[in-house]
């Protein structure tokens, strides 16, 4: 297995960490990789160790304030600002890896950056599996709820506001365990801002969902309460 990372530019000029890993001969296809919210790219090495030994190369990168890359943790201007990067890096591992089908895999948020980014650039991939997506807004959140945060994504965009609960993170306490003490995982509360965009991006995804026609697979966890529950959000 072949590792290597480094960094691009990003959209606003932030710098953007990624890495990809290579099977040792020519690989089957590619699997990019788009992880939640307050997570990072290195947290899929199950994947990497499973998928790269059987042929499948592996790419994913972190996104604007998260991991390793720059920017205010949990934070973003606008939600264009992850698809518009993710498309930067799409095209930079098309350069790399000419003619090979690549595949989305996109957990939490990521399934909702994925979504979004699928909308618009479905033909350039082969399928796609969004993994506990992220894509409905929570029942108990009222308009009135959507209606502050939006205002206080104006007034205070770089307020703490929503905190994800770890203990919804896996139902194995080892996981949890190592979630909480990654010091690339970020465990304050994600941005006012970022709570709107999200919000926003959720109701726009809905709508456009039937235009999603290539091939898709969707994984959801029956108690996954951080995708459709709203016990795991903090907003105070």
């Amino acid at each position: 297995m072949i590792h290597q990372d480094g960094r691009f530019k990003g959209v606003r000029g932030t710098n953007i960490y990624y890495q990809y890993w290579l099977p040792e001969d020519e690989p089957k296809a590619i699997l990019l990789v788009v992880h939640g919210l307050a997570e990072h790219s290195g947290r899929y090495m199950n994947l990497v160790n499973h998928l790269v030994p059987s042929g499948y190369a592996v790419y994913g990168m972190d996104h604007i304030g998260h991991g390793k890359s720059d920017g205010k943790r949990a934070y973003v201007e606008r939600f264009h600002d992850y698809t518009k990067t993710l498309k930067t890096y799409f095209d930079m591992i098309q350069k790399w890896q000419p003619k090979k089908p690549i595949f989305l895999i996109g957990h939490s948020m990521g399934g909702l950056i994925s979504s979004a980014h699928l909308l618009k650039h479905q033909e350039e991939l082969a399928g796609a599996v969004l993994s506990g997506p992220s894509i409905k807004v929570p029942d108990n959140i009222s308009q009135a709820i959507i209606f502050l945060g939006k205002m206080l994504s104006i007034i205070m965009p770089k307020a703490g506001l929503i905190k994800l609960d770890p203990d919804g993170v896996s139902q194995d306490p080892a996981v949890v365990e190592a979630y909480v003490n990654d010091p690339l995982v970020f465990t304050g509360k994600a941005t006012s801002r970022l709570g709107a965009e999200l919000l926003k991006t959720m109701q726009s995804v809905t709508k456009q969902a039937t235009k999603i026609k290539l091939p898709i697979m969707i994984v959801q966890g029956g108690d996954d309460k951080l995708a459709f529950h709203a016990q795991e959000y903090s907003i105070n």
